[in-house]
């Protein structure tokens, strides 16, 4: 599995938004949203509470919902004011106080019931969280690290290392024979734990009393024992299963769409599914019939690209998670591709552009570019040279891409030639680009500037400044006009730039957009976008609002 630590150091930047200069009043564009998307930007880790609400972790969304289990209805939210940072498990312990993991920062956090709060440093990764039925807490690492710990309730004795080398132990629950069970998420088994045989092990199959329960899944992510005292298990293929602990047997009880992340039974047995990739939560009463509590779709769409296809337009949007496609002038889903990490050839696009009948993709999480034909689904070139690329574009034949590097003075506008890569521009944090013929333009979100790095096929050093001032711009894409169209995420406005004056004026404001990054991610995030179809119609993104608007501009 290819995983890139240089997005981390992107949290180090400071950004300083300027107020903008010079820009006209004009009748605005009225937009409207086209696609509107899940309530949650990814649902993970789920429990419910001795409130009896459910609880669900959003990782990418950087909260934790408090869910009423009836209505569906988002009741409360915690967030980064109660200590939020990147939760991807989440626990209560026997007085009440709720735990959850912080999988980028690798901290342990509990919110007791007075609202205090305390957390603990265990390792980068920490993931599935849960306590013993003797009150014992237990964490294990997953993608950036790989073991599992005991850790202190009241998170103040150094954590206990358990085993190593485990092959990313996923939601794990305690068993009535007194034994710790979870999925190995790269070896497509779920397992059972004796911690005490334990002892730090290298090799857990040798030093460990580990036994298989149940092998042949896909990626099992999750699984929890309901009140009976029988195991499920959820698999990223969509499939819900109910697993006989004494005999390896698996039963399915439900399939949903692929992207499952974690589960969680309620006192009547009522089982409560969540989707890391659609951010929906799906009930499944015990006679298997399912509910959706809260609805799925877009999580965290960023770039978005428009193909005439069939003499329509298709709006393709990078999801993160996933690529989705959407009539341009419905909005109807007319497709989803989605990524399984360690398993894909795709990796999850933040960025997307058009590429002829082609599309190219930026995935900073795992520092890829990629080209892909949505035609056949073939990934038709794959660029893993880039350190945390947040944009990428075809200019005269190369790919050009927007690169944030390994930490400050490394970001840089660079095209990739059949001679090497050339450096075009250095820059703060590079995101949009926009290219119309021979010219180039680059937005760096961290000054606030418009940049024409090429002008008529020649490279321009110093890169021409066409406008400053701005309030952390993203997504740029030229207009049928020639003008530049610009996603300020800091005012949540769309700007047209005129490159050949530098005047700049306002084409749409109130837009959802500028949802802020937790630690250690890049700072575009989602990377706020626009595209212009040849129709004239104009779809930008809103990662913030979880919604792609559709309008025309003046």
């Amino acid at each position: 599995m290819r995983r890139s630590f240089a997005f981390v150091l992107a949290g180090a930047f400071v950004l300083a938004g300027t107020a903008l200069l010079g820009v006209s009043s004009t009748a605005l564009a009225k937009p409207s949203v086209l696609v509107e998307g899940a309530r949650l930007h990814g649902s993970n880790g789920v429990h419910v509470g001795p409130d009896g609400r459910l609880y669900v972790a959003s990782f990418l969304g950087n909260e934790i919902a408090v869910v009423n289990r009836k209505s569906g209805a988002i009741v409360g939210r915690l967030d980064a004011s109660d200590g939020v940072d990147g939760p991807d498990d989440l626990t209560f312990g026997p007085d009440g106080s709720l735990y959850w993991t912080s999988l980028i920062t690798g901290n342990v956090v509990r919110r007791a019931p007075s609202g205090d709060i305390t957390q603990q440093h265990v390792a980068p990764g920490v993931n599935p969280i849960t306590f013993s039925d003797t009150g014992r807490l237990f964490v294990a690492l997953d993608f950036f690290g790989d073991g599992l710990y005991e850790v202190d309730p009241d998170l103040a004795a150094p954590p206990r290392h358990i085993a190593s080398n485990l092959g990313f132990l996923n939601g794990m629950d305690w068993g009535p024979d007194g034994r710790l069970y979870g999925p190995i998420w790269t070896q497509g088994r779920v397992v059972s734990i004796d911690v005490d045989s334990c002892t730090g092990a290298v090799d857990p199959e040798v030093e460990c009393d580990l036994q298989t329960v149940a092998d042949g899944f896909f990626i099992p992510a999750a699984v929890k024992f309901d009140s009976l005292g029988r195991l499920h298990a959820v698999d990223q293929s969509g499939e819900v299963a109910r697993i006989d602990v004494a005999t390896g047997d698996t039963e399915i009880l439900a399939v949903l769409p692929p992207g499952l992340d974690n589960l969680a039974f309620d006192a009547q047995d009522n089982l409560y599914v969540s989707s890391a990739t659609d951010g929906f939560i799906v009930r499944v009463a015990p006679n298997g019939q399912t509910r959706a509590l809260l609805p799925g779709g877009l999580i965290m769409p960023g770039g978005v690209a428009v193909l005439s296809e069939g003499g329509a337009e298709s709006v393709y949007v990078g999801d993160l998670a996933s690529l989705r496609r959407f009539d341009g002038g419905t909005g109807e889903p007319l497709g989803v591709e989605r990524p399984f990490l360690g398993f894909s050839d795709l990796h999850g696009p933040s960025s997307v552009s058009a590429d002829g009948a082609a599309l190219i993709f930026s995935a900073w999480f795992s520092s890829a570019v990629q080209v892909y034909d949505p035609a056949t689904g073939a990934v038709l070139e794959s660029h893993d040279d880039f350190v945390s690329p947040l944009n990428a574009v075809r200019f005269q034949g190369d790919l050009v891409v927007a690169e944030l590097g390994a930490g400050p003075g490394a970001a840089r506008v660079v095209r990739k030639t059949s001679g090497g890569s050339v450096t075009l521009a250095s820059m703060t944090v590079p995101s949009g680009l926009a290219v119309s013929g021979g010219d180039l333009w680059a937005a760096d979100r961290a000054t606030g500037a418009i940049l024409q790095v090429v002008s008529g096929g020649v490279t321009l050093s110093p890169p021409l400044e066409v406008a400053a001032g701005l309030d952390r711009p993203e997504g740029m894409a030229v207009d049928l006009d020639g003008s530049l169209l610009v996603v300020e995420t800091g005012k949540r406005r769309l700007l047209r730039v005129d490159p050949s004056t530098g005047a700049i004026s306002v084409v749409a404001r109130r837009l959802e957009v500028g949802l802020d990054a937790i630690t250690g991610t890049v700072p575009t995030y989602a990377m706020s976008s626009v595209a212009v179809s040849a129709s004239g119609a104009i779809y930008v993104s809103g990662d913030k609002g979880n919604v792609v608007h559709r309008f025309r501009g003046n």
